[in-house]
């Protein structure tokens, strides 16, 4: 029996037409499943639509590191902190294109770059766009993060031929004017939706670890499973312990196993979402992720850091998958 290309085979309740409706407390009655339930259900679904044994591949760079004005209590680039990260100004594109050859040749199928700004101003966007041009030449997918846009900005960034653009709601409705204060939840959803309306897909998820509580994160999930069309990539961020931010004296790391339901909840929510390990994965052992991928999860950053934070060696990722009989994309699309 196949259950990843034979729909048919799965149980009704498993293959059930994509939902926009879900209410907090269904989201809540699955993610309380026992355990073994709750993983068959997210692994089921996850066949119906990937391959389980594929592991989508990105590598994300800081192109303008630090000084951002947003207050985000978690970030360590804000520049309301003293968290020793020294701001820099937009880099070179050559620079940019050159760690793009690197990441293509260390096997990453997408190239992400984040820039530390509230929103771009338009003196940039001639730079970001060459930028994503330069990336989508060597045959990679390209992902930039920038703040919140206008529809301007989104056109040219479509122009472009920008693939992903990247902006997290980070936790629930209720929790989120803890974290941040300087723009709200709906300034996050305006803005992805001029990106939607703008041809290019959506890349949103959270962080969890930030003295949230588990029905925040259930909050988080829901608000992207209502979305007129789900992210087409969802990523789930562990929050790091980063020294001068307010979320150090209020973090409650999430247990690996409540990790694990979160991500196959939201395997079950967006059956058809790439969701990706995202910060954090340097703190997971191998049982954890190899669990992670058995709830749904298929994508990963590889590189040495993300933005500012560590994350494990592309070889260490490498000896993982092999260890797991699994393999990493060849291409971008992982939809069967």
């Amino acid at each position: 029996m196949n259950l990843r290309t034979d729909p048919k085979s799965l149980p009704a309740a498993f293959a059930a037409p994509l939902r926009h409706d879900w209410t907090e407390a269904e989201a809540r009655a699955i993610y309380d499943l026992s355990f073994p339930d709750l993983l068959h259900r997210a692994q089921s679904i996850h066949r119906q639509h990937f391959d389980p044994a594929v592991v989508e591949t990105a590598t994300l760079l800081s192109i303008k590191t630090g000084g951002c004005p947003e207050d985000c209590g978690y970030c360590s680039q804000s520049a309301h902190y003293k968290t020793g990260v020294k701001a820099t100004r937009l880099m070179d594109v050559e620079r940019v294109l050159a760690e793009a050859r690197k990441a293509k040749a260390g096997g990453a199928t997408r190239f992400c770059m984040g820039a530390a700004w509230r929103s771009p101003k338009d003196r940039d966007m001639d730079t970001v766009c060459a930028m994503i041009a330069g990336v989508k030449a060597l045959g990679m997918e390209a992902c930039v993060t920038l703040g919140m846009l206008t529809p301007g900005q989104v056109e040219q960034l479509a122009e472009a031929g920008l693939d992903y653009y990247n902006h997290n709601i980070d936790t629930s409705r209720a929790f989120y004017p803890e974290i941040i204060t300087t723009r709200t939840m709906d300034d996050r959803l305006d803005t992805l939706a001029h990106v939607r309306a703008g041809g290019i897909k959506v890349c949103c998820g959270g962080i969890v670890g930030m003295g949230e509580t588990v029905d925040d994160r259930i909050s988080m999930l829901v608000t992207l499973a209502t979305l007129e069309q789900h992210p087409e990539s969802v990523p789930l961020n562990m929050w790091n312990a980063i020294e001068g931010t307010p979320v150090m004296d209020k973090t409650k790391p999430a247990e690996p196993i409540a990790f694990v339901r979160l991500v196959a909840l939201a395997r079950i929510l967006m059956p058809q979402s790439v969701v990706r390990l995202s910060a954090g994965r340097h703190a997971m052992s191998d049982e954890m992720q190899a669990l992670c991928f058995l709830a749904g999860a298929n994508s990963i950053f590889t590189g040495d850091v993300l933005l500012t934070t560590g994350n494990p060696a592309r070889d260490k990722d490498a000896e993982l998958l092999d260890k797991l009989g699994m393999r990493a994309a060849t291409t971008g699309s992982l939809m069967t």
